[in-house]
């Protein structure tokens, strides 16, 4: 008798409280009134727009770029991934533009950092200028409602004077020390080149590998599959002799 009455008291108990949401609600058409009672009964999910997308489905990478001496080196993995499961170990996130003379990595969706890279080298041909070229490249990207939601990329571009991350916050950033990482990985590369960036002795590629060695052996994310880009200031830095005149002797 005691758990019939106790059942009863759970009924008339709910009865009740749909009865005073039928209420608030009666002046409301049906079917936003039962819209109510479903979305007061469903579980709440909060949404935040202004956090971050989770690195591992945008940047699951590791590019670094490292400046040292007369050489600048920018280094990435070649791994790429959906979800849980590698679909790719030897992908080329490092690449050359303007006959050579820049050097640039990406993180992120492929074929988005392909159109970045096209539109960069348009810049480029408009102002030859690097620092011109990406806060150009900045300015239109971060204007862009279509380009803001569509391109989600990060890219690191250097020449023979600077190195500078470019992404589509609008943010274009100098590295102060030499050093830039970028991707899920990036961090830990960063802090390794950071570390070995004074040793003497050590040349940019050399601190390049090792650095990406630990970031590879830290994150999941990224493999010990590298394609290396260099640029060697010194030959960037020779002018080609002036030609004499056929008849002048030498």
């Amino acid at each position: 008798a005691r758990k019939a009455r106790d059942h009863t008291d759970d009924e008339m108990q709910r009865l009740s409280t749909l009865l005073q949401r039928s209420a608030v609600t009666s002046h409301l058409p049906a079917p936003f009134s039962l819209a109510q009672n479903i979305a007061r009964n469903a579980p709440r999910r909060f949404y935040n727009p202004e956090v971050p997308k989770d690195p591992r489905f945008m940047y699951a990478t590791t590019v670094l770029c490292v400046r040292k001496g007369d050489k600048v080196v920018i280094i990435g993995d070649g791994q790429v991934t959906q979800g849980s499961f590698v679909v790719k170990d030897n992908a080329r996130k490092v690449r050359r533009l303007q006959n050579g003379n820049v050097i640039t990595g990406f993180a992120g969706s492929a074929v988005d950092a392909i159109s970045l890279f096209e539109r960069l080298e348009g810049k480029l041909e408009q102002y030859p200028q690097l620092m011109r070229a990406c806060v150009e490249l900045a300015k239109e990207w971060r204007s862009d409602k279509y380009l803001r939601r569509m391109l989600n990329a990060v890219l690191v571009v250097a020449d023979k004077e600077i190195s500078l991350t470019v992404s589509g916050n609008g943010d274009v950033l100098e590295t102060a020390n030499g050093v830039i990482g970028i991707g899920s990985g990036g961090i830990y590369a960063q802090c390794a080149a950071t570390a070995l960036i004074d040793i003497p002795g050590m040349t940019a590629e050399e601190i390049a590998r090792k650095s990406m060695k630990v970031a590879s052996d830290t994150c999941i994310y990224t493999n010990h599959n590298y394609v290396v880009e260099i640029l060697d200031l010194a030959k960037a830095e020779e002018k080609p002799a002036a030609e004499k005149p056929a008849g002048e002797k030498a």
